[in-house]
């Protein structure tokens, strides 16, 4: 069995902190060392803000938890410095097969079109996540960052003020107090950070529970994604198989409603629906079992002055379609950018209203897809069961059906239409990179186009003239010069382009679109800077 959750990555030591009379103020302090508050610190280190990590732990997560990222999330830990350590060490796929019964009735296909510098999906243990983050903790110490983690370092009490927050925090050699001029919260669905400010989450909880187990075996199932609905070792509900690293699957078996949690998660309980999936003969070792209850919720605000949630702590939604961990990821990548800007003078505080605008947005989104998802696996009447039914016998055979097969819509980055930072469009180019898109990745010979955006604004110019770089109000503006004749495959033609002949695009620092045109003119991208960093 892994132990890997057994040894501490961040012992408590002693802090300064503790030894002096009046609190010390800090830039920004993250609470949780989770893949989220790691992520978040990474990104302000490496922009020089000097970040404090708390967290009541000393060691990454127990279990797996969550397995499913994205591309767009790897393409975020690229540039915090660890997505390639993730790569090469999960499980990558794009074929995911879809059961009714006993029956295949389709499978359907995830890799994207040719030119991408990460796959779809990797599939990896979130232990493993935040060990790659907690190396690159590490790393930035090395070179001099200023980033610290402190384990076993429990906030116990939070007091708001106008210009700061002020943290009770209890050790295992006593009690200190620590002040930040902003504090992020990240310490997960439970979020103590969020009770302790009398906060809560809107939305719904599902009548329905599934039982989560990780288990370690050797086992010929091919690297796919399966779901049944309505198999016949867990009939009338649904299943789930997913492989990991280090010949651990993943299962996950609904139960329904009125049951005893406690009673199912014991291996005497849990061992036997195993065996009925995978048969008897079958050998495999239980890693790591829980039960999660299925919750479509968020905070109604995701900043509340000077404490901005992100992550688990700020929305929950079912783990069908993987939009947990990745959903946060794009949290702190929307979010860190715009605290630069706030803590440099450069932007106004009310430029962190834009967070809440674009997330709850994302959140949103997020919760609409995981509803329909959990509506489609758990049906709520009879009339909707036989409705289901019917779309997955059908989609065996006719391909016009599967489209309506929802076993998780799968996650994919948000795009902020509406956001108040997007300019109008003004490129008949592609609907995939209009304001408010995440940038897609594209061939750039032996090189890709997103590293070449790494956290900056960016002016994208393809075959079109344009300043080498633009200050408008303090924000600098790079020039990033590319031509068609960079991409023999085209592929970047036809995602920046379309029947465009040229185009100028305003990149932001999380390499999300906010403005473009078909050529460069100076009065409009000076303009667009300003919307951009919320100035206007």
């Amino acid at each position: 069995m892994n132990k890997i959750f057994e040894v501490p990555l961040y012992a408590y030591t002693r802090s300064p902190d503790q030894d002096v009379p009046a609190p010390v103020r800090h830039k920004v302090i993250v609470i949780g060392a989770g893949p989220i508050g790691l992520a978040a610190a990474i990104d302000l280190a490496q922009q020089g803000i000097e970040v404090v990590v708390l967290d009541d732990n000393d060691k990454v997560s127990f279990g797996s938890r969550a397995i499913c990222f994205a591309k767009r999330t790897l393409e975020i830990a690229d540039r915090l410095g660890g997505g390639r350590p993730m790569v090469d060490k999960g499980v990558q796929w794009n074929v995911g097969k879809v059961f009714f019964d006993e029956r295949q009735v389709y499978e359907f296909n995830l890799l994207p079109e040719e030119g991408h510098a990460n796959p779809a999906f990797i599939n990896l243990q979130q232990y493993y996540f935040e060990q790659f983050m907690v190396d690159r903790v590490r790393e930035l110490q090395e070179q001099g960052a200023p980033i610290e983690i402190r384990g076993r370092n429990k906030v116990e009490a939070i007091g708001t003020h106008e210009d700061h927050v002020k943290l009770e925090v209890e050790t295992p050699e006593g009690s200190y107090t620590v002040e930040a001029d902003w504090l992020i919260a990240c310490d997960g669905a439970g979020s103590p950070t969020r009770r302790m400010l009398g906060l809560d989450f809107v939305g719904r909880v599902f009548e329905d529970n599934f039982l989560i187990a990780d288990v370690i075996m050797d086992a010929d199932f091919p690297t796919e994604r399966w779901f049944w609905f309505d198999p016949p070792f867990n009939k009338g509900q649904s299943a789930l198989l997913h492989k990991q690293p280090d010949g651990v699957w993943r299962i996950d078996l609904q139960l329904g409603w009125d049951i005893d949690k406690e009673r199912e998660k014991r291996p005497e309980n849990v061992i036997p629906r195993l065996k009925a999936m995978l048969g008897e003969d079958v050998q495999f070792e239980l890693e790591w079992v829980s039960i999660y209850t299925f919750q479509c919720r968020r905070m109604e605000k995701f900043r509340h002055n000077r404490v901005i949630f992100a992550g688990d702590s700020a929305h929950q939604v079912s783990p069908f379609g993987a939009r947990g961990a990745n959903s946060g990821m794009q949290d702190t990548d929307n979010l860190c950018w715009k605290l630069k800007l706030v803590i440099d003078g450069k932007a106004s505080e009310s430029l962190l209203d834009s967070y809440d605008v674009e997330r709850v947005h994302g959140a949103d989104e997020n919760i609409l897809n995981s509803t329909r998802s959990t509506d489609f696996i758990t049906p709520k009447s009879q009339m909707s069961r036989i409705l289901r039914d019917a779309v997955l016998d059908l989609s065996e055979h006719h391909e016009f059906a599967r489209p309506l097969v929802n076993s998780g819509r799968l996650s994919v980055p948000c795009t902020y239409d509406g956001s108040p930072l997007n300019s109008a469009d003004a490129l008949d180019g592609p609907a995939r990179t209009r304001p408010g898109s995440p940038c897609p990745d594209a061939p750039l010979g032996n090189e890709f186009l997103l590293p070449k955006l790494a956290g900056k604004f960016t002016l994208l110019t393809i075959d079109a003239d344009a300043p080498d770089m633009i200050e408008e109000d303090g924000i600098e503006v790079t020039r990033l010069a590319l031509s068609v004749k960079d991409d023999p495959t085209l592929e970047l033609k036809r995602r920046y382009l379309g029947d465009a002949i040229s185009a100028v695009y305003l990149i932001r620092p999380d390499q999300h679109v906010a403005a473009r045109r078909d050529n460069y003119e100076d009065n409009a991208f000076r303009h667009a800077i300003r919307r951009a960093s919320g100035k206007e």
